[in-house]
């Protein structure tokens, strides 16, 4: 593999820290210098996400915080689509149990709505913008399938990561170690496109 020589300098467009933790955990071989939102107290950290569909939402983001920083800026959406209830959350699944809802609340209601499913398969999707220095704009995207469960287990992860198990595993997202999630999780799959197309871009 060749040496990279050049570092890109960008922003990570997210106040979550678990995606913070799992972004910095996947881009951490790359000669990236990343600065996080905290560092513009006057940021446009609400960004109201109000595209329909992942790809729009990330990419509003991430132009956002492009014009703000000055620097090439990087932000993903990601949805859970349920096949038993016709695609839902979706675009709204950080918001599925209303505006200001929490993991917890978002959690216990996905499982109302699954009650007495029989279909239980879904799958996690991410969209990753990169809104590059230049102002030009890339897309990445990754898809993890699997099903919910009848009941929340495992204290890790952040989100669904409790309910959802994906394909080929008896645990949970919130059950596996970082490593092994990231290995094969939506975020993961749509962030290594990313990293090849760094290196395609850096590599001397």
């Amino acid at each position: 593999m060749a040496k990279l020589m050049r570092v890109l300098q960008l922003v990570l467009a997210t106040s979550n820290a678990g995606k913070v933790r799992e972004l910095r955990a996947l881009l951490g071989d790359l000669p990236v210098r990343v600065e996080t939102t905290d560092a513009w107290p006057d940021g446009p950290h609400d960004v109201t996400e109000d595209a329909p569909d992942l790809r729009g939402n990330a990419r509003k983001k991430a132009r956002a915080w492009h014009r703000h920083a000055g620097l090439a800026a990087l932000a993903d959406d990601t949805g859970l689509e349920v096949r038993a209830l016709d695609g839902r959350p979706g675009v709204r699944s950080a918001r599925f149990a209303g505006p200001n809802a929490g993991d917890d609340a978002n959690c216990a209601r996905l499982l109302r709505a699954m009650d007495g499913q029989a279909d239980r398969r879904a799958r996690f999707r991410t969209v990753a913008a990169l809104v590059d220095d230049d102002g030009s704009e890339h897309f990445f995207e990754g898809v993890c399938e699997g099903s919910i469960t009848t009941e929340r287990r495992g204290e890790g992860g952040f989100g669904y990561d409790p309910l959802f198990q994906p394909e080929g595993r008896e645990r949970t997202f919130a059950q596996l170690d970082a490593e092994t999630k990231n290995e094969m999780s939506h975020r993961g799959r749509a962030l290594r496109k990313l990293r090849a197309f760094l290196y395609e871009q850096f590599a001397p």
